[in-house]
C-alpha cells in the first residue's frame, strides 16, 4: 500500500509507503510494480537500481539525462536524511525552471517519484547517509548533463553555502544555458 502526494510539479510525486512496525523493528515493501501503477498510474520498467554514501554537507546534483535516454527515477533515503530537489527542465512546461525541495529520510522511508524532464539532486543533512533510486533507463555517459545547483534563476535555498561538491557538479551550466 502506497499513499500519493501529488506536488505542484505536474508528475513529481511524493510516494509515503506502509510501513509494519513491532517490537521487533519494522518491515515495508519497498517496490512493488503493481502497487506503484495503481496508486500513481505510471506504468514503468526500472532497469538499474543506484545506491550512493555520503556524509553531511555533500550536495549531489543537479542531474539528468537527456533524451533519448532520459530516465525516470524512484528515490528514497536507506539511512540518514537528504534535502532532495527537483527542477522541471520540461521545455513548453508552465512550470519550466520551478522546483520543489522534499526532505527525505530513513526513518519515515518517504520516497519521490521523478518523472522524465527533471534535473534531481540531494543535500546530505547527516553523515552516513545511503541514498538508493531506480532508474528507467542505463546510464549512459554521453546523456548526462547537469544543471548548476547554485544558478541564481532557479533561487533554489539549500541551506548551505559551501557543500561538498564534485568536479562535475561545480561545472554544471545555468537553465539558461542548458541543452535539453
Amino acid at each position: 500500500m502506497i499513499t500519493v502526494e501529488r506536488t505542484e510539479l505536474e508528475g513529481l510525486l511524493i510516494l509515503r509507503p506502509r510501513v509494519f512496525r513491532d517490537d521487533r523493528g519494522w518491515f515495508l515493501e519497498s517496490f512493488n510494480a503493481r502497487a506503484f501503477a495503481e496508486a500513481t498510474g505510471v506504468s514503468t520498467v526500472f532497469v538499474q537500481d543506484n545506491e550512493s554514501l555520503s556524509q553531511a554537507g555533500v550536495l549531489r546534483g543537479l542531474h539528468f539525462q537527456a533524451a533519448p535516454h532520459a530516465q525516470q527515477k524512484l528515490v528514497r533515503v536507506i539511512r540518514g536524511a537528504v534535502l532532495d530537489v527537483c527542477v522541471d527542465i520540461r521545455p513548453g512546461s508552465p512550470t519550466f525552471g520551478r522546483h520543489v525541495k522534499v526532505a527525505l529520510n530513513g526513518e519515515e522511508k518517504t520516497m519521490l517519484y521523478i518523472p522524465e524532464g527533471f534535473a534531481h539532486g540531494f543535500r546530505t543533512l547527516e553523515n552516513d547517509t545511503v541514498f538508493s533510486y531506480k532508474c528507467s533507463d542505463y546510464y549512459h555517459p554521453p546523456s548526462e548533463r547537469t544543471l548548476l545547483w547554485n544558478d541564481p534563476a532557479l533561487g533554489i535555498d539549500w541551506g548551505i553555502a559551501d557543500p561538498v561538491l564534485s568536479a562535475k557538479d561545480k561545472a554544471g551550466v545555468p537553465l539558461a544555458q542548458l541543452a535539453i
